[in-house]
C-alpha cells in the first residue's frame, strides 16, 4: 500500500478535498493524512499556511505500514515545507513529492493506491491528472503528459465487449474510480467509438480523458487470468449507470435560474389549503408571511468571444472578483459567531479557492469566453461534479452556486440578490440557500425556513437548528407559494400549509409562546414522569439546562462529528461529552452511540454507497465493520463520565436481535459503563421487548424510526409522510407491547422520538407504560402541563382506547374522548379491573396489544 499526505494552506480546503477523494473508493482501505493550515489564533480562527513538522510527523505515521509516500501539495510555501519535511522525518520510507494539481492529483492518486499501484504508478496517475481537465475544456495536449503511460493497445488474445454509457453525466471521477476497482485481477482497456482515444482502467486520468458522455459507445478489453469475469463485472457497472440511475441528464446549472417572470410562469401556483411535505430539519411550529428568495444572477451570454489581445483582463477580472468576494466574506466573518462564522469562513476560501480561480481564467485563455461566462461554466462543471456524488457532498452544491452568483456579481458590478430586507416577521422560501445568505439570517426578522432542497447536514439546516427556528427542506413546488400569503411551517412533521384557517393559525401562535417549565413532571395524581431533553452537543446540553429538563433522554453523539471527514479520536471525543455531561452534574444523562447511516452518513462510518441505506449499515450495525469505532467511543464515554459527576446511561440505536444487545450490553459493561440500553426502532426489537430486558436495564423507544420500519414508509419520502405517523394504530401498539415489557420487569421504558413532544400523546404514552419521555428542550412547558391536567387512571383508559382503534383518524379521537370525558371514579374502576386483566393475560400468554 502507498501512503498520501495532503498538504495544503487550508486545513478546510485540505480535508474537504480528501473528502472527495475518498468519495471515489468504495471499499475504503487507503491510507491517506492531511497536513494543512497553521492551527488557530485565540478565537479558533484558522491560520492559513504550512508546517513542515506537520508534514514530517504524517510521513512518519504512514511509514509504519506504507512501502512508500506520496506527497501532493497545494502552492507556494507548501512546497517548501514539503522539501523541508524531508530533512525533518525520522523514518526512511522511499517518498516522492508530486508536481500535481492538489485536488485532481489527489482523487487520481487515492483510486490508484486504493487499487494497490506502486509509488512511481501513483506519482505518475497524480501528475497526469490535471490532462483529464484540459482534454475536457478541449485545451491542446502536450506530447505527452507527465506520467503518461504509452498506450500499447488490445491485447492480441483480449476478450471484448461493447457497451453503452448511460448514467447522465457519463465517465466522470466517480464511475472512473468504481472501473478502476472492478477491474482489479485483468489488464482492461477502454475505447470510445468509433474512433475515440484508448485507456487503461488503471488509470482513473485516461479514463476521465475518454470524455465519454451519456449515449456512447464503449469497447471493453480484457486480458489475463479471469478477464471474463471481470469484464462481466465491469459491464454490469455501465449497464447500472454506475448507481448514478440512467434517466436523461438534467439541464445545465445555467438553464436552471430563469428570471424572475420566467420563473413565476414555470413554476405551478401552490392553492390556499395545499399541505406540502419535505423533511423537517429543525423544530417548531410558526405561521407568517411567505418572502421569496431573490432569484440568482442570469446566466452570462454565452456567444461572446474576448479577442486573445483581451483575455487577460478578463482573467484579471475573475482574480481581482475572487479577491474582493473574499474580501466581503471574511468582514461578514468577523462578525457572525458560532456555526455561521465557521461556515462563512469556508465560503469565504471557496471564493479564494485556486482550482476554481484557475478553470475559469483556463477557460478564458483557451476558449474565449468572458470573465462571467467562464466563472458560470467553472461553476456549472464543480456542482455537476458534487451532485453526481451524493450524500453530503451533493448538499454543498448551493456552495459552489453561492460564489458563483457573488464572483458574477462583483464581475458584471450588480447586486447580489440575497436574504430580504423585512421589518415584520416572515417565512422565507428558496429553492436552496447560500451558507453566507442563512448566516446572515441571525438577528433579522425570517421565523422560518423551507427549501425546494437540502437535506439534514445542508448548512441551511444546521443555521437553522442554531437560530432556534423552524425549517423544512426538500419541500418539492415551496417556490410556487404566492408571497404575501401566510405559511404555516411545522419543522417537527415536515410540513407546510398555505393559508391555514384562523383557528389553526391561532393553534399555531399559542403554541409558540413558551410555556415555562418547573422542573418536575408530575401527573395530577402526583405520579412522577421524568421530563428529559433531547441533545446533539455543549451547547444544546445548556440550552436544555435553561429550560428547566431534568436530564438528558437522548444525547446524540453523531451530531459532534457531522463535518469530519476522519473518525476522531478518543481524546476529541471525551472533550465533546464532557461538555454535556458537565451541564448535568448529578443528573441522568442517556447517550447513544454512533448513529451514523441513512440520513445521517458520516464519511468515516459509512464508506459504501448501499441501495436501501435505511435498511443497511447503520446505527449498531457499523461496528460489524469497524468494530474499533464502537470501542473507541465507549472507552472515551467511560472516561468522560469518570471525569464528571453526571449519571451516565449508554444506549445502542438500531438493534434488531437479542443477541446484538447482549454483545452490546458486554461491550459497554467492560469499557465501565454500567447502566445499558437500547433503542426500540425496530419492529423486532419492540416484539422481543421482555427478551431484551433481560439482557439490558432500559430501552428508549424512537417513535421516527419505529413508525418508518412499521409501516415500509420511507421517512425521508414526503409522499409518505401520513404514515410516518406515531397516531398510527400499529406504532401504539408496539409501543404498548414495549411498556408492557417494562410493567413486567419494572425497569424504565423512554420515548425520544417525535411523539414525545406531542402534548396531546404524551397521556397516552404514559398509560401504555412510558416511564420518561425526552424531547426538544421549547416543547418540556406544554408536554408538562398537558401531563398536569390528568391522573394515571386517565392515562391508562386512554392508551386502552388507542389499542382498540383501526385508523390515526380514530386513535386520536379516541383518546380525546377517553382524557376529555371520562369521570375519574369510572375510568379508576376501569382502570383497575382492566390493568389486573392486562397484568394476568400478559404473563401468560405476552403482551396485550
Amino acid at each position: 500500500m502507498i501512503g498520501i499526505v495532503a498538504v495544503s494552506h487550508s486545513a478546510r480546503l485540505g480535508e474537504a478535498a480528501l473528502e472527495l477523494a475518498l468519495q471515489m473508493v468504495q471499499g475504503g482501505g487507503v491510507r491517506v493524512r492531511v497536513a494543512a493550515g497553521a492551527g488557530a489564533d485565540a478565537d479558533g480562527t484558522p491560520i492559513l499556511g504550512t508546517d513542515a513538522v506537520a508534514v514530517a510527523a504524517a510521513i512518519d505515521e504512514l511509514a509504519a505500514d506504507c512501502d512508500g509516500v506520496l506527497v501532493l501539495m497545494d502552492l507556494g510555501s507548501a512546497v517548501l515545507s514539503a522539501e523541508l519535511a524531508l530533512e525533518l522525518r525520522l523514518s526512511d520510507v522511499p517518498v516522492r513529492l508530486a508536481p500535481a494539481p492538489f485536488v485532481e492529483g489527489l482523487l487520481a492518486a487515492v483510486v490508484s493506491a486504493a487499487a494497490g499501484g506502486s509509488l512511481d504508478l501513483v506519482a505518475a496517475e497524480a501528475s497526469a491528472a490535471l490532462g483529464a481537465k484540459t482534454g475536457q475544456l478541449g485545451v491542446p495536449e502536450a506530447d505527452s503528459m507527465p506520467g503518461e503511460a504509452v498506450s500499447t493497445g488490445r491485447h492480441p488474445d483480449a476478450v471484448t465487449r461493447v457497451v453503452v454509457v448511460r448514467n447522465p453525466l457519463g465517465i466522470h471521477a466517480r464511475p472512473a474510480a468504481l472501473i478502476a476497482e472492478a477491474s482489479v485481477g485483468a489488464d482492461v482497456r477502454l475505447r470510445r467509438l468509433p474512433d475515440g482515444p484508448d485507456a487503461s482502467a488503471a488509470s482513473l486520468s485516461r479514463m476521465l480523458i475518454l470524455g465519454a458522455a451519456q449515449g456512447d459507445e464503449v469497447e471493453l478489453s480484457a486480458s489475463g487470468v479471469g478477464s471474463e469475469a471481470v469484464l462481466e463485472r465491469v459491464a454490469a457497472l455501465f449497464d447500472d449507470g454506475f448507481g448514478e440511475g440512467t434517466a436523461s441528464p438534467p439541464a445545465p446549472a445555467g438553464q436552471a435560474a430563469p428570471n424572475a417572470a420566467e420563473r413565476a410562469s414555470e413554476v405551478a401556483p401552490v392553492l390556499a389549503g395545499t399541505v406540502l411535505r419535505g423533511r423537517g430539519v429543525s423544530g417548531g411550529r410558526v405561521a407568517a408571511p411567505v418572502v421569496l428568495l431573490g432569484p440568482p444572477v442570469g446566466e452570462p451570454d454565452p456567444d461572446v468571444v474576448v479577442a486573445a489581445a483581451d483575455r487577460e483582463r478578463e482573467v484579471s477580472a475573475i482574480e481581482w472578483a475572487s479577491v474582493a468576494v473574499a474580501d466581503q466574506l471574511r468582514g461578514r466573518t468577523a462578525r457572525a459567531t458560532g456555526q455561521a462564522r465557521a461556515i462563512l469562513d469556508a465560503s469565504r476560501l471557496l471564493a479564494s479557492d485556486p482550482e476554481l480561480v484557475g478553470d475559469a481564467s483556463l477557460r478564458v485563455r483557451t476558449k474565449g469566453l468572458s470573465a462571467a461566462r467562464a466563472v458560470w461554466e467553472t461553476a456549472v462543471a464543480h456542482e455537476q461534479g458534487l451532485t453526481a456524488l451524493g450524500g453530503r457532498m451533493a448538499e454543498r452544491a448551493a456552495d459552489i452556486r453561492d460564489i458563483r452568483d457573488r464572483l458574477i456579481a462583483e464581475i458584471l458590478g450588480i447586486d447580489v440578490p440575497g436574504v430580504p430586507d423585512r421589518d415584520e416577521p416572515f417565512a422565507l422560501i428558496a429553492p436552496d440557500l447560500a451558507p453566507a445568505d442563512a448566516a446572515a439570517l441571525d438577528g433579522g426578522n425570517c421565523v422560518a425556513l423551507v427549501t425546494e432542497r437540502g437535506g439534514p447536514t445542508s448548512h441551511t439546516a444546521i443555521i437553522a437548528r442554531s437560530l432556534g427556528i423552524p425549517a423544512v427542506v426538500g419541500v418539492a413546488g415551496a417556490t410556487g407559494i404566492v408571497p404575501g400569503v401566510t405559511a404555516l411551517v411545522d419543522g417537527d412533521r415536515g410540513t407546510v400549509e398555505i393559508a391555514p384557517d384562523a383557528e389553526t393559525v391561532a393553534a399555531a401562535e399559542a403554541a409558540a409562546v413558551a410555556v415555562p417549565f418547573r422542573g418536575e413532571g408530575l401527573l395530577a395524581d402526583g405520579r412522577r414522569i421524568a421530563l428529559l431533553a433531547n441533545v446533539g452537543g455543549a451547547a444544546d446540553a445548556v440550552t436544555a439546562v435553561a429550560s428547566g429538563a431534568e436530564g438528558v433522554g437522548l444525547f446524540r453523539t453523531e451530531f459532534c462529528f457531522l463535518d469530519r471527514v476522519d473518525a476522531p479520536s478518543i481524546d476529541e471525543q471525551v472533550a465533546a461529552y464532557r461538555g454535556v455531561f458537565a451541564a448535568f452534574r448529578g443528573r441522568r444523562v442517556v447517550v447513544r452511540t454512533l448513529d451514523a447511516g441513512s440520513d445521517k452518513p458520516l464519511p468515516f462510518a459509512n464508506a459504501d454507497a448501499e441501495d436501501n441505506p435505511a435498511l443497511g449499515i447503520r446505527g449498531l450495525r457499523i461496528s460489524r465493520r469497524s468494530p474499533a469505532l464502537l470501542d473507541d467511543q465507549l472507552h472515551a464515554l467511560a472516561r468522560a463520565a469518570e471525569a464528571e459527576s453526571a449519571i451516565v446511561e449508554v444506549m445502542a440505536p438500531m438493534v434488531a436481535t437479542v443477541d446484538e444487545a447482549r454483545a452490546f450490553a458486554e461491550s459497554a459493561r467492560a469499557a465501565g459503563l454500567m447502566t445499558v440500553g437500547i433503542m426500540v426502532e425496530t419492529p423486532s426489537a419492540a416484539l422481543l421487548a421482555s427478551e431484551m430486558l433481560e439482557v439490558v436495564d432500559f430501552v428508549s423507544i424512537g417513535t421516527n424510526d419505529l413508525a418508518q420500519y412499521a409501516l415500509a414508509a420511507d421517512r425521508l419520502l414526503a409522499e409518505l409522510g401520513e404514515l410516518n405517523d406515531p397516531w398510527q394504530p400499529a406504532v401504539l401498539r408496539l409501543i404498548g407491547a414495549v411498556g408492557e415489557a417494562g410493567r413486567r420487569w419494572d425497569l424504565p421504558v423512554g420515548v425520544c422520538g417525535e411523539a414525545a413532544a406531542d402534548p396531546a400523546l404524551a397521556p397516552v404514552l404514559v398509560g401504555l407504560g412510558v416511564t420518561s419521555l425526552s424531547m426538544t428542550p421549547r416543547a418540556l412547558g406544554r408536554v408538562a402541563a398537558a401531563l398536569a391536567a390528568v391522573t394515571e387512571a386517565q392515562c391508562v383508559a386512554a392508551a386502552k382506547a388507542v389499542l382498540t382503534a383501526a385508523t390515526a383518524a380514530d386513535t386520536r379521537a379516541a383518546a380525546s374522548e377517553a382524557l376529555a370525558t371520562g369521570t375519574a371514579a369510572g375510568i379508576a374502576a376501569g382502570t383497575a379491573e382492566g390493568t389486573a386483566e392486562g397484568t394476568a393475560e400478559g404473563t401468560a400468554d405476552g403482551p396485550v396489544v
